[in-house]
């Protein structure tokens, strides 16, 4: 069965670094394009980066760039986002999402998507 499963929040100070994972079903971690997005209370869902098929058509938003990367693992179906520097303000819950666009940053062109994963970072 086609699933994504994010781990690897949690509760964290301003400054700490956290790694979030996404398991991905092969039909998922294959799609043109896996994404993470994020949704603080009270706020949209906005998009963090994304990654294509084999690894390349790599973007970032503009508060990840210099700080988050994202990189996947073909071997292990695995799609990884290394957060850096954290503030208050990336607090948010994080999801992982797969498209069958390239270069999709949109959350209505990604048809599925974990559950999502907490990440709180206090000041």
């Amino acid at each position: 069965q086609e699933q994504l499963v994010e781990s690897g929040g949690g509760l964290v100070q301003a400054g700490d670094s956290l790694r979030l994972s996404c398991a991905a079903s092969g039909r998922a971690f294959n799609s043109a394009t896996v994404a993470w997005f994020r949704q603080a209370p009270g706020k949209e869902r906005e998009f963090v980066a994304r990654i294509g098929r084999y690894g390349s058509n790599i973007d970032y938003s503009y508060f990840a760039t210099g700080r988050f990367i994202i990189s996947k693992d073909n071997t292990k179906n695995m799609v990884y986002l290394q957060m850096n520097s954290l503030t208050p303000e990336d607090t948010a819950v994080y999801y992982c999402a797969s498209s069958s666009i390239n270069g999709a940053t949109s959350p209505r062109f990604f048809r599925s998507w974990g559950q999502g994963t907490q990440v709180t970072v206090s000041s």
